[in-house]
């Protein structure tokens, strides 16, 4: 898996890394009963039809563009991953009928969006079934103010993988608030976006050195097999 963030990180940051003890060696590691979190996946932070990120945000100005449909047709796999394992899967949104202090430009978006789509609808693509769990959130995490703790505690998980947008932003809260109740995390690289590339690679590496473990695809899909075999026996 490509550390992008490595063009981001500078003579100091590499030395610091190298001169500390703290500095993560290993994995943490993942439990035996995931969840999977699929932070606001919705069409504010895409656009549509699908278009070039400065072509998209005259219409839609929390879109992330190109960028951000290759990593929904990432999170499509992942989630018929997670539908084949039988684990819980989770879609969070925005609460945005009345402005809020966090995302300005969640309403702004709602307001100049010309297309009549609901900018807070989880995009198709995703399949998002009635079996599924869906939070609509006030704040950035998913975790703070909404019931998807204890329905995790209450399914019996130990781990959430999470992915979604904005990597520096929601998804960035609901990993730190998922290390804080315990669970173990694992933040799925390929199907995270934002809008800023510098924001994305730095809190991608931030994560996976202090709450959780940077995983790709094939590690999931593998992870998930094996916890299904387990089930069967």
């Amino acid at each position: 898996m490509e550390n992008g963030w490595d063009r981001f990180l500078t003579e100091r940051d590499r030395a610091v890394l190298n001169a500390t003890s703290w500095a993560k060696k290993e994995s943490f590691g993942l439990g035996s009963r995931p969840a999977l979190i699929v932070v606001d996946d919705y069409y504010a932070a895409l656009g549509l039809p699908k278009m070039d990120l400065f072509d998209a945000v005259s219409e839609w100005p929390s879109s992330c563009g190109l960028e951000g449909w290759k990593a929904i047709d990432a999170t499509v796999s992942l989630v018929e991953m997670s539908r084949a394992a039988g684990i819980p899967i989770c879609f969070t949104t925005s609460f945005q009928h009345k402005p809020s202090p966090w995302n300005r430009k969640g309403s702004s978006a709602r307001r100049r969006n010309l297309s009549g789509i609901d900018p807070y609808a989880i995009v198709d693509e995703l399949g998002v079934s009635e079996e599924d769990i869906v939070i609509e959130k006030s704040v950035p995490s998913a975790l703070q103010g909404t019931s998807l703790e204890i329905i995790l505690r209450s399914l019996g998980c130990d781990t959430v993988l999470i992915c979604g947008e904005a990597t520096s932003g929601c998804v960035r809260a609901t990993v730190v608030d998922a290390c804080c109740a315990g669970f173990k995390v694992g933040i799925v690289a390929e199907c995270c976006f934002d809008r800023f590339e510098a924001s994305h690679w730095m809190s991608l590496f931030d994560m996976d050195q202090k709450y959780g473990d940077l995983i790709d695809l094939d590690f999931t899909q593998a992870y998930l097999l094996d916890i299904s075999k387990k089930e069967r026996i």
